[in-house]
């Protein structure tokens, strides 16, 4: 059933109190978190989402554990009454909006941590980042007590963090990745990619032809190093402050990807006022 208008929630009691009646109605409650400043990626998550479940919440929280100093919390776009408007017409029952002292009424002093993935790729250039991811979404997790909740891959190494985290903590949540949406460029759909001037955001398309390229190399077994190398001079050169390009292991993010059946290509690099991150998931059975 689509709504006009999702209800708000501000408030962690009244959020449960609406999910308490819908949860003895036997109904299945999907989760969308998110940070706010919709696009269209976003709203592939509720649709994944509603397509899963009976009902659908979307949080709507900037989350100031996760970002570190001299990163862009202070200006992260905070868009809520648009972020509604976007979501009426959608399966989105209710919108969590919550304060800061609403998620942390005593500030922090309870951290979660997924050691050995938090510390590498993002993790190795935003120290306790995902700290403080992962502290939020088990927060969030614990409020609406969702039967899925729904993440895009474009945070690839963020989905495999949590998905870690949920399967250590025996959190009874099914967590779901959904396909990057991208801009006609190629360009990965990301909030930040509002920082980005009209010249950059046509330069930054060069980031998914570069993953591609890795990809092929990756799925040929051919010329791997070299065209590695080849793709991080040419970031480099494009003007990307680059903060690495890599191929992992897809489920656990190790550099024995040859061993698996599946690797992924990551990158991260500064373009600009924007940091950006992307990825190519390979299959390496065919």
């Amino acid at each position: 059933m689509k709504n006009d208008q999702p209800n708000i929630f501000y408030t962690v009691n009244d959020l449960r109190e609406f999910l308490a009646i819908a949860s003895k109605q036997g109904k299945r409650i999907g989760f969308v978190p998110t940070m706010g400043n919709l696009h269209e990626g976003h709203l592939d998550l509720v649709r994944r989402a509603s397509d899963l479940s009976d009902i659908v919440v979307v949080s709507i929280f900037v989350n100031p554990m996760q970002f570190g100093p001299h990163e862009d919390f202070d200006t992260y776009p905070q868009t809520l009454n648009l972020d509604c408007h976007a979501l009426a017409g959608y399966d989105c029952a209710a919108v969590f909006a919550p304060t800061v002292r609403e998620i942390y009424p005593k500030g922090l002093s309870t951290e979660i941590d997924v050691p050995r993935l938090s510390t590498i790729l993002c993790g190795h250039h935003r120290p306790g980042h995902f700290k403080g991811v992962a502290t939020v979404v088990c927060k969030l997790l614990n409020i609406v007590q969702p039967d899925i909740a729904v993440f895009g891959n474009k945070d690839y190494q963020q989905l495999q963090i949590i998905k870690t985290m949920v399967e250590d903590l025996l959190l009874p949540v099914q967590i779901i990745g959904t396909d990057t949406r991208r801009e006609p460029n190629g360009l990965a759909m990301s909030s930040r990619n509002a920082y980005l001037l009209e010249c950059e955001k046509q330069l930054a398309s060069i980031l998914y032809c570069a993953l591609k390229k890795v990809a092929k190399a990756v799925q040929d077994n051919t010329q791997i190093k070299a065209t590695l190398r080849q793709q991080k001079e040419r970031l480099i050169s494009a003007g990307f402050v680059l903060d690495y390009l890599e191929i992992r292991d897809a489920e656990d993010l190790s550099m024995t990807y040859v061993e698996s059946d599946t690797a992924v290509v990551l990158v991260a690099a500064k373009l600009g006022d924007a940091r950006l991150i992307d990825n190519v998931i390979v299959d390496l059975s065919k």
